[in-house]
């Protein structure tokens, strides 16, 4: 987390959270979701304004979490923007190298270690890594192919229904009935 929000935390620790106005899509791309485009219906259905800005998306990733409840927020200097995602958590690039491959998030950050592969009933890939649960990106699915045929992974058959349970996170984050009183 940046130093410039910790230290708006300390200054304002009670913003309220928002809710709705943030979500990632399956390519990893960021979405700005006004109350218009909330009106008009849930995410990704409707996605709102993709964020193309460099530095905005490079604060994005940098203040990038979950919660305890597996609710994954922006911290927006002392806001907690609660996000809806598409499929995951995090959005996978793979790459061939050599003979092994490379997988990274959509934040930049690499992976140490795939710990499981699943495939969802759209054919979607899924890789359970140290980070956490993450989808891979279309435009890497040549690569991840290339893994499964050469025994790097071997995907099981999952209905996409049950990875937010089984990897404890949330797609769309509401507020909890107590802090809504």
């Amino acid at each position: 987390m940046d130093d410039i929000v910790k230290s708006a935390l300390k200054k304002w620790p009670n913003v309220p959270n928002c809710y709705g106005w943030l979500a990632l899509d399956a390519r990893g791309d960021w979405y700005m979701r006004d109350d218009q485009v909330q009106a008009a219906g849930p995410f990704p259905q409707v996605k709102g304004s993709r964020i193309t800005h460099d530095k905005l998306i490079d604060f994005i990733n940098r203040n990038y979490e979950p919660d305890e409840r597996g609710a994954w927020f922006f911290q927006n200097g002392p806001q907690r923007v609660y996000l809806a995602l598409e499929a995951a958590p995090w959005v996978l690039g793979v790459q061939r190298e050599g003979e092994s491959f490379k997988v990274d998030t959509h934040t930049r950050q690499a992976v140490s270690k795939v710990l499981g592969a699943w495939l969802d009933e759209l054919g979607r890939l899924f890789l359970e890594t140290d980070l956490g649960l993450g989808v891979v990106r279309s435009m890497d699915m040549d690569a991840a192919a290339s893994a499964v045929e050469a025994g790097v992974w071997d995907p099981q058959d999952i209905l996409f229904a049950e990875l937010p349970q089984r990897f404890a996170y949330c797609l769309s984050p509401q507020p909890s009935p107590a802090i809504q009183a």
